[in-house]
Protein backbone atom coordinates (compact mmCIF):
# COMPACT_ATOMS: atom_id res chain seq x y z
CA UNK A 1 0.00 0.00 0.00
CA UNK A 2 1.35 3.65 -0.90
CA UNK A 3 -0.96 5.10 2.02
CA UNK A 4 0.62 8.66 2.60
CA UNK A 5 0.03 11.28 5.59
CA UNK A 6 1.25 14.65 4.71
CA UNK A 7 3.91 16.22 7.10
CA UNK A 8 1.93 19.39 9.18
CA UNK A 9 4.68 21.93 7.93
CA UNK A 10 3.19 20.67 4.32
CA UNK A 11 -0.38 21.29 4.52
CA UNK A 12 -1.82 24.15 3.32
CA UNK A 13 -5.09 23.14 4.99
CA UNK A 14 -6.73 20.41 6.53
CA UNK A 15 -6.73 17.03 4.66
CA UNK A 16 -10.15 15.85 3.71
CA UNK A 17 -11.05 12.20 4.60
CA UNK A 18 -11.73 9.86 1.63
CA UNK A 19 -15.42 9.23 1.51
CA UNK A 20 -16.32 6.68 4.46
CA UNK A 21 -18.40 4.43 1.54
CA UNK A 22 -14.95 3.38 0.27
CA UNK A 23 -14.15 0.39 2.29
CA UNK A 24 -11.07 -0.75 3.53
CA UNK A 25 -10.81 -4.01 1.14
CA UNK A 26 -12.07 -1.27 -1.75
CA UNK A 27 -9.10 1.07 -0.59
CA UNK A 28 -6.41 -1.78 -0.96
CA UNK A 29 -7.38 -3.06 -3.84
CA UNK A 30 -7.09 0.80 -5.67
CA UNK A 31 -4.03 1.34 -3.91
CA UNK A 32 -2.71 -1.87 -5.21
CA UNK A 33 -3.76 -1.14 -9.32
CA UNK A 34 -1.73 1.14 -11.51
CA UNK A 35 -3.93 4.11 -11.62
CA UNK A 36 -3.45 6.87 -14.06
CA UNK A 37 -5.29 9.89 -15.84
CA UNK A 38 -5.35 11.21 -18.86
CA UNK A 39 -5.45 14.86 -18.55
CA UNK A 40 -4.35 16.64 -15.32
CA UNK A 41 -4.18 20.73 -16.37
CA UNK A 42 -2.11 21.15 -13.13
CA UNK A 43 1.18 22.42 -14.62
CA UNK A 44 -1.08 25.56 -15.23
CA UNK A 45 -0.61 26.66 -11.30
CA UNK A 46 2.97 25.57 -11.26
CA UNK A 47 3.53 29.27 -12.32
CA UNK A 48 1.54 30.73 -9.50
CA UNK A 49 3.66 32.39 -6.70
CA UNK A 50 4.47 30.47 -4.15
CA UNK A 51 2.40 27.20 -5.42
CA UNK A 52 4.17 24.09 -4.22
CA UNK A 53 3.33 20.88 -5.35
CA UNK A 54 4.81 18.96 -2.53
CA UNK A 55 2.04 20.93 -0.20
CA UNK A 56 -1.69 19.83 0.10
CA UNK A 57 -3.36 22.48 -1.51
CA UNK A 58 -7.53 23.02 -1.29
CA UNK A 59 -10.00 23.34 -3.95
CA UNK A 60 -12.12 25.50 -2.12
CA UNK A 61 -9.23 28.13 -1.45
CA UNK A 62 -6.73 28.31 -4.15
CA UNK A 63 -8.92 25.83 -6.76
CA UNK A 64 -6.30 23.06 -7.18
CA UNK A 65 -6.68 20.05 -7.39
CA UNK A 66 -3.72 17.87 -7.80
CA UNK A 67 -0.39 17.65 -5.44
CA UNK A 68 1.47 15.31 -4.41
CA UNK A 69 0.02 15.22 -0.76
CA UNK A 70 -2.75 14.10 -2.71
CA UNK A 71 -1.57 12.11 -5.79
CA UNK A 72 -0.89 9.71 -2.63
CA UNK A 73 -3.49 10.11 -0.47
CA UNK A 74 -6.15 9.40 -3.66
CA UNK A 75 -3.96 6.74 -4.87
CA UNK A 76 -2.95 8.38 -8.09
CA UNK A 77 -0.14 6.76 -9.42
CA UNK A 78 0.33 9.62 -12.18
CA UNK A 79 -0.77 10.36 -15.47
CA UNK A 80 -0.69 13.09 -17.93
CA UNK A 81 0.36 16.38 -17.43
CA UNK A 82 -0.62 18.78 -19.91
CA UNK A 83 1.32 21.75 -21.60
CA UNK A 84 -1.84 23.79 -22.54
CA UNK A 85 -1.88 26.77 -24.77
CA UNK A 86 -4.86 29.33 -25.00
CA UNK A 87 -5.56 29.80 -28.79
CA UNK A 88 -4.33 32.85 -30.35
CA UNK A 89 -4.12 35.10 -33.64
CA UNK A 90 -3.28 32.20 -36.86
CA UNK A 91 0.12 34.84 -37.19
CA UNK A 92 3.94 34.58 -37.20
CA UNK A 93 3.47 36.44 -34.13
CA UNK A 94 0.99 34.49 -32.36
CA UNK A 95 2.52 31.21 -32.99
CA UNK A 96 5.77 32.59 -31.95
CA UNK A 97 4.66 33.48 -28.29
CA UNK A 98 2.86 30.39 -28.28
CA UNK A 99 5.92 27.98 -28.92
CA UNK A 100 7.81 29.95 -26.59
CA UNK A 101 5.01 29.95 -23.31
CA UNK A 102 4.63 26.04 -24.58
CA UNK A 103 8.10 25.11 -23.86
CA UNK A 104 8.24 27.14 -20.78
CA UNK A 105 5.39 25.14 -19.65
CA UNK A 106 7.32 22.03 -20.42
CA UNK A 107 10.16 23.28 -18.74
CA UNK A 108 7.76 24.05 -15.70
CA UNK A 109 6.92 20.56 -15.85
CA UNK A 110 10.30 19.66 -15.79
CA UNK A 111 11.16 21.33 -12.76
CA UNK A 112 8.60 20.24 -10.44
CA UNK A 113 9.82 16.39 -10.92
CA UNK A 114 13.57 17.50 -9.91
CA UNK A 115 12.08 19.45 -7.31
CA UNK A 116 10.21 16.43 -5.89
CA UNK A 117 13.20 14.04 -7.25
CA UNK A 118 12.20 10.51 -5.58
CA UNK A 119 8.97 10.86 -5.18
CA UNK A 120 8.13 11.40 -9.19
CA UNK A 121 9.60 10.65 -12.39
CA UNK A 122 8.95 11.90 -15.77
CA UNK A 123 8.05 8.70 -18.14
CA UNK A 124 8.59 8.24 -22.07
CA UNK A 125 7.32 4.39 -22.68
CA UNK A 126 4.41 2.70 -21.88
CA UNK A 127 6.87 0.15 -19.60
CA UNK A 128 8.14 3.33 -17.81
CA UNK A 129 4.43 3.33 -15.95
CA UNK A 130 5.05 0.15 -13.76
CA UNK A 131 8.37 0.31 -12.90
CA UNK A 132 7.61 3.73 -11.45
CA UNK A 133 5.24 2.19 -9.81
CA UNK A 134 7.93 -0.46 -8.36
CA UNK A 135 10.09 2.05 -7.15
CA UNK A 136 7.22 3.82 -5.50
CA UNK A 137 7.38 7.48 -7.82
CA UNK A 138 4.71 9.34 -9.15
CA UNK A 139 4.33 8.93 -12.93
CA UNK A 140 4.58 12.10 -15.07
CA UNK A 141 3.66 11.87 -18.67
CA UNK A 142 3.19 15.23 -20.85
CA UNK A 143 1.12 15.87 -23.13
CA UNK A 144 -0.11 18.94 -25.08
CA UNK A 145 -3.54 20.53 -25.83
CA UNK A 146 -3.99 21.93 -28.57
CA UNK A 147 -1.31 22.06 -31.05
CA UNK A 148 -1.32 25.36 -31.95
CA UNK A 149 2.29 26.37 -30.34
CA UNK A 150 3.77 24.53 -33.32
CA UNK A 151 2.76 27.17 -36.08
CA UNK A 152 3.39 25.94 -39.41
CA UNK A 153 6.58 23.94 -38.15
CA UNK A 154 5.39 20.59 -38.15
CA UNK A 155 9.50 19.66 -37.11
CA UNK A 156 8.59 21.21 -33.81
CA UNK A 157 6.95 18.36 -32.71
CA UNK A 158 10.26 16.35 -32.73
CA UNK A 159 10.99 19.21 -30.45
CA UNK A 160 8.44 18.60 -27.88
CA UNK A 161 8.87 14.76 -28.14
CA UNK A 162 12.49 15.30 -27.66
CA UNK A 163 11.47 16.95 -24.38
CA UNK A 164 8.78 13.80 -23.32
CA UNK A 165 5.63 14.79 -25.00
CA UNK A 166 4.16 11.40 -25.91
CA UNK A 167 0.67 12.62 -26.65
CA UNK A 168 -1.15 15.41 -28.48
CA UNK A 169 -4.61 17.16 -29.31
CA UNK A 170 -5.05 19.06 -32.71
CA UNK A 171 -7.58 21.67 -31.66
CA UNK A 172 -9.04 23.05 -28.75
CA UNK A 173 -12.29 25.66 -28.02
CA UNK A 174 -11.67 27.48 -31.02
CA UNK A 175 -10.53 26.25 -34.91
CA UNK A 176 -6.33 26.67 -35.34
CA UNK A 177 -4.50 25.79 -38.04
CA UNK A 178 -4.48 22.16 -38.56
CA UNK A 179 -8.19 21.55 -37.48
CA UNK A 180 -12.00 22.60 -36.85
CA UNK A 181 -12.87 22.56 -33.27
CA UNK A 182 -16.10 20.84 -31.58
CA UNK A 183 -17.22 24.46 -30.40
CA UNK A 184 -16.29 26.64 -33.23
CA UNK A 185 -17.83 27.09 -36.89
CA UNK A 186 -16.89 24.73 -39.40
CA UNK A 187 -13.82 26.52 -41.74
CA UNK A 188 -12.13 23.13 -42.76
CA UNK A 189 -14.66 20.82 -42.29
CA UNK A 190 -12.43 18.33 -40.71
CA UNK A 191 -8.60 18.83 -40.74
CA UNK A 192 -6.46 21.23 -42.59
CA UNK A 193 -3.98 19.62 -45.33
CA UNK A 194 -1.44 20.41 -42.43
CA UNK A 195 -3.83 18.87 -40.33
CA UNK A 196 -3.21 15.66 -42.18
CA UNK A 197 0.36 16.22 -41.98
CA UNK A 198 0.55 16.35 -38.45
CA UNK A 199 -1.60 12.58 -37.87
CA UNK A 200 1.54 11.15 -40.08
CA UNK A 201 3.90 12.75 -38.15
CA UNK A 202 2.41 11.85 -35.08
CA UNK A 203 2.26 8.47 -35.84
CA UNK A 204 5.76 8.72 -37.55
CA UNK A 205 7.22 9.93 -33.90
CA UNK A 206 5.08 7.43 -31.80
CA UNK A 207 2.88 9.84 -30.22
CA UNK A 208 -0.96 9.07 -29.30
CA UNK A 209 -3.44 11.49 -31.37
CA UNK A 210 -5.86 13.16 -28.96
CA UNK A 211 -9.65 13.90 -30.58
CA UNK A 212 -11.09 15.53 -27.55
CA UNK A 213 -11.83 18.91 -28.46
CA UNK A 214 -12.28 18.24 -31.84
CA UNK A 215 -14.74 18.69 -34.41
CA UNK A 216 -16.70 15.52 -35.38
CA UNK A 217 -15.56 15.91 -39.00
CA UNK A 218 -12.27 15.89 -37.47
CA UNK A 219 -12.73 12.49 -35.16
CA UNK A 220 -13.80 10.70 -38.32
CA UNK A 221 -11.12 11.73 -40.50
CA UNK A 222 -8.37 10.96 -37.93
CA UNK A 223 -9.84 7.89 -37.14
CA UNK A 224 -9.47 6.87 -41.08
CA UNK A 225 -5.95 8.25 -41.56
CA UNK A 226 -4.20 7.55 -38.29
CA UNK A 227 -2.02 4.15 -38.76
CA UNK A 228 -2.16 3.60 -34.60
CA UNK A 229 -5.30 3.86 -32.43
CA UNK A 230 -6.25 6.96 -31.23
CA UNK A 231 -7.87 8.34 -27.45
CA UNK A 232 -10.45 11.04 -26.39
CA UNK A 233 -8.04 12.36 -23.55
CA UNK A 234 -10.82 13.90 -21.49
CA UNK A 235 -14.30 13.47 -23.30
CA UNK A 236 -17.61 11.55 -22.03
CA UNK A 237 -20.70 10.03 -24.12
CA UNK A 238 -23.20 12.73 -25.93
CA UNK A 239 -25.94 10.40 -24.58
CA UNK A 240 -25.69 11.48 -21.12
CA UNK A 241 -25.22 15.22 -22.17
CA UNK A 242 -26.25 16.58 -25.41
CA UNK A 243 -22.60 18.99 -25.79
CA UNK A 244 -20.39 18.91 -29.21
CA UNK A 245 -17.65 18.45 -27.01
CA UNK A 246 -18.93 14.96 -25.93
CA UNK A 247 -19.03 11.62 -28.54
CA UNK A 248 -22.13 9.67 -30.05
CA UNK A 249 -22.67 6.33 -29.52
CA UNK A 250 -21.82 5.57 -33.06
CA UNK A 251 -18.97 7.30 -32.88
CA UNK A 252 -17.68 5.80 -29.27
CA UNK A 253 -18.27 2.60 -31.22
CA UNK A 254 -16.19 3.33 -34.04
CA UNK A 255 -13.29 4.72 -31.84
CA UNK A 256 -13.78 0.96 -29.68
CA UNK A 257 -13.24 -1.08 -33.00
CA UNK A 258 -10.43 0.98 -34.19
CA UNK A 259 -8.79 0.18 -30.79
CA UNK A 260 -9.22 3.49 -28.92
CA UNK A 261 -10.55 4.60 -25.48
CA UNK A 262 -12.40 7.51 -24.52
CA UNK A 263 -11.21 8.92 -21.46
CA UNK A 264 -13.99 10.07 -19.13
CA UNK A 265 -14.44 13.45 -18.55
CA UNK A 266 -15.92 14.96 -15.21
CA UNK A 267 -16.58 18.31 -16.81
CA UNK A 268 -19.08 18.05 -19.56
CA UNK A 269 -22.17 15.98 -17.67
CA UNK A 270 -24.69 19.09 -17.09
CA UNK A 271 -24.87 22.76 -18.81
CA UNK A 272 -21.61 25.06 -17.58
CA UNK A 273 -22.58 27.54 -14.53
CA UNK A 274 -20.51 30.31 -15.30
CA UNK A 275 -22.01 32.92 -12.72
CA UNK A 276 -20.34 36.66 -13.27
CA UNK A 277 -19.90 37.19 -9.25
CA UNK A 278 -18.58 33.63 -8.55
CA UNK A 279 -16.18 33.74 -11.57
CA UNK A 280 -14.73 37.17 -10.95
CA UNK A 281 -14.32 35.81 -7.12
CA UNK A 282 -12.59 32.25 -8.45
CA UNK A 283 -10.33 34.57 -10.47
CA UNK A 284 -9.13 36.68 -7.34
CA UNK A 285 -8.27 32.51 -5.83
CA UNK A 286 -5.75 32.58 -8.59
CA UNK A 287 -3.21 34.65 -6.51
CA UNK A 288 -4.11 32.77 -2.80
CA UNK A 289 -0.47 31.94 -2.22
CA UNK A 290 0.86 35.75 -1.75
CA UNK A 291 -2.71 37.37 -0.57
CA UNK A 292 -2.41 37.78 3.37
CA UNK A 293 -4.93 36.21 5.85
CA UNK A 294 -7.26 39.32 5.95
CA UNK A 295 -7.29 39.53 2.42
CA UNK A 296 -8.00 35.55 2.20
CA UNK A 297 -10.59 36.27 4.93
CA UNK A 298 -12.66 38.56 2.88
CA UNK A 299 -12.17 35.95 -0.61
CA UNK A 300 -14.17 32.98 1.36
CA UNK A 301 -16.39 35.52 2.59
CA UNK A 302 -16.79 36.66 -0.78
CA UNK A 303 -16.67 33.00 -2.06
CA UNK A 304 -19.53 32.14 0.30
CA UNK A 305 -21.59 35.19 -0.51
CA UNK A 306 -21.81 34.45 -4.18
CA UNK A 307 -22.60 31.20 -3.83
CA UNK A 308 -25.68 31.67 -1.61
CA UNK A 309 -27.25 34.29 -3.53
CA UNK A 310 -26.79 31.65 -6.53
CA UNK A 311 -26.18 28.15 -5.68
CA UNK A 312 -23.37 26.28 -7.88
CA UNK A 313 -25.12 24.16 -10.65
CA UNK A 314 -23.01 21.04 -11.38
CA UNK A 315 -22.89 17.25 -11.83
CA UNK A 316 -22.16 14.52 -8.90
CA UNK A 317 -20.76 11.58 -8.42
CA UNK A 318 -23.86 9.80 -8.95
CA UNK A 319 -24.10 11.55 -12.87
CA UNK A 320 -19.97 11.16 -13.33
CA UNK A 321 -20.78 6.95 -12.63
CA UNK A 322 -23.83 6.93 -14.91
CA UNK A 323 -21.62 8.64 -17.65
CA UNK A 324 -18.69 6.32 -16.94
CA UNK A 325 -20.95 3.06 -16.75
CA UNK A 326 -23.10 4.05 -20.25
CA UNK A 327 -19.08 4.37 -21.80
CA UNK A 328 -18.65 0.96 -20.78
CA UNK A 329 -21.73 -0.64 -21.75
CA UNK A 330 -21.40 0.80 -25.06
CA UNK A 331 -17.59 0.26 -26.00
CA UNK A 332 -16.74 -2.41 -23.57
CA UNK A 333 -13.83 -2.39 -20.72
CA UNK A 334 -11.43 -2.42 -23.30
CA UNK A 335 -12.10 0.95 -24.22
CA UNK A 336 -12.80 2.83 -21.64
CA UNK A 337 -10.19 4.91 -19.09
CA UNK A 338 -10.50 8.08 -16.58
CA UNK A 339 -9.56 11.75 -17.84
CA UNK A 340 -11.27 13.81 -15.19
CA UNK A 341 -9.93 17.49 -16.61
CA UNK A 342 -8.84 17.83 -13.09
CA UNK A 343 -7.48 21.56 -12.49
CA UNK A 344 -9.00 22.47 -16.06
CA UNK A 345 -12.78 22.39 -14.88
CA UNK A 346 -12.88 18.55 -13.55
CA UNK A 347 -14.41 17.57 -10.38
CA UNK A 348 -18.39 16.87 -9.17
CA UNK A 349 -20.06 17.09 -5.97
CA UNK A 350 -18.91 14.17 -4.31
CA UNK A 351 -15.60 14.24 -5.69
CA UNK A 352 -14.06 17.48 -5.44
CA UNK A 353 -10.11 16.54 -6.11
CA UNK A 354 -7.93 13.39 -6.35
CA UNK A 355 -8.29 12.36 -2.66
CA UNK A 356 -11.72 10.75 -3.57
CA UNK A 357 -10.65 8.51 -6.68
CA UNK A 358 -11.13 5.10 -4.54
CA UNK A 359 -14.48 6.30 -4.74
CA UNK A 360 -14.34 4.90 -8.51
CA UNK A 361 -12.70 2.04 -7.65
CA UNK A 362 -15.10 1.07 -5.04
CA UNK A 363 -18.37 1.86 -7.22
CA UNK A 364 -16.79 -0.35 -10.47
CA UNK A 365 -16.29 -3.22 -7.63
CA UNK A 366 -19.86 -2.90 -6.57
CA UNK A 367 -20.84 -2.89 -10.20
CA UNK A 368 -19.65 -6.57 -10.62
CA UNK A 369 -16.19 -5.64 -12.42
CA UNK A 370 -13.13 -7.31 -11.99
CA UNK A 371 -9.77 -5.74 -10.06
CA UNK A 372 -8.35 -7.18 -13.88
CA UNK A 373 -10.51 -4.94 -15.58
CA UNK A 374 -10.84 -1.98 -13.15
CA UNK A 375 -7.47 -1.43 -13.79
CA UNK A 376 -7.85 -1.65 -17.86
CA UNK A 377 -9.82 1.25 -17.39
CA UNK A 378 -7.50 3.13 -14.79
CA UNK A 379 -3.98 2.25 -16.81
CA UNK A 380 -4.19 -1.00 -18.73
CA UNK A 381 -5.96 0.62 -21.93
CA UNK A 382 -4.11 4.13 -22.36
CA UNK A 383 -0.99 1.84 -22.47
CA UNK A 384 -1.66 -0.08 -24.73
CA UNK A 385 -2.66 2.75 -26.90
CA UNK A 386 0.98 3.92 -26.15
CA UNK A 387 2.17 1.31 -26.73
CA UNK A 388 0.98 0.80 -30.15
CA UNK A 389 1.97 4.08 -31.10
CA UNK A 390 5.42 3.47 -30.00
CA UNK A 391 5.84 -0.39 -31.97
CA UNK A 392 4.21 1.72 -35.37
CA UNK A 393 7.07 4.57 -35.04
CA UNK A 394 9.99 1.42 -34.48
CA UNK A 395 8.83 0.12 -37.50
Amino acid sequence: MRLYLAPLALLAVAAPVVAEEVSPADRLRHEQMLVLDTHLDTPEVFEHPGWRFDAWHDRDFDKSQVDLPRMEAGGLDGGFFVIYTPQGPLTPEGYAKARDDALLRAVAIQRVVAENEGKMASATTADDAARLQREGKRIVYQSIENSYPLGLDLGLLTTFHKLGVRMAGPVHFRNNQFADSATDSPRWKGLSPLGKQWVAEMNRLGMVIDVSHASDAVFDQVLALSKTPIIASHSGPRAIFDHPRNLDDARMKKLAEAGGVLQINSVYLVAIDNDPARDAVRKRQDDWAVLDDAVRRQLIADKAAADAHNPYQRADFELFMKSLLHAIAVMGVDHVGIGADWDGGGGVIGMEDIAALPKITARLHAAGYSDADIEKIWSGNVLRVLRAAEAYAAK
